[in-house]
């Protein structure tokens, strides 16, 4: 069987309650990494696509986050409800999905508009 052609991590990392940066798994990381499975599977991605669960990817404020590889695409503040639109325009046919998209500013970086704001998505 050949490899995956993508593989999709969702964090699902904790912290406790209360935490400045709150954490994925609160945000719903599970639900959405469960979507993602879902639409995978009914988009009939499964030999091509392997959602995955991870551990923290140090992007807590914008949580629940997805990356996508090999292109390296991050994208925050994912909803179960998204799921089926990064399948369609991302996985399937190759085009991210900019409004869920991470600016490249916010990747790793102490600078990011987000820290230190309250969690959520941006207003």
């Amino acid at each position: 069987m050949p490899g995956f052609q993508r593989h999709v991590f969702v964090c699902g990392n904790t912290r406790p309650d209360g935490h400045p940066r709150g954490c994925c798994a609160a945000r719903g990381g599970e639900a959405v990494r469960e979507a993602l499975k879902a639409a995978v599977a009914a988009g009939g991605l499964k030999r091509q696509v392997r959602v995955n669960a991870a551990g923290c990817l140090d992007q807590c404020e914008h949580g629940p986050v997805v990356v996508v590889y090999p292109e390296g695409v991050w994208y925050g503040f994912v909803r179960p409800e998204d799921a089926s639109e990064i399948v369609a325009s991302h996985l399937a046919a190759g085009r991210p999905v900019e409004r869920l998209r991470l600016p490249e500013g916010c990747i790793n970086t102490p600078s990011c508009p987000h820290r230190g704001r309250p969690a959520g998505p941006p207003p």
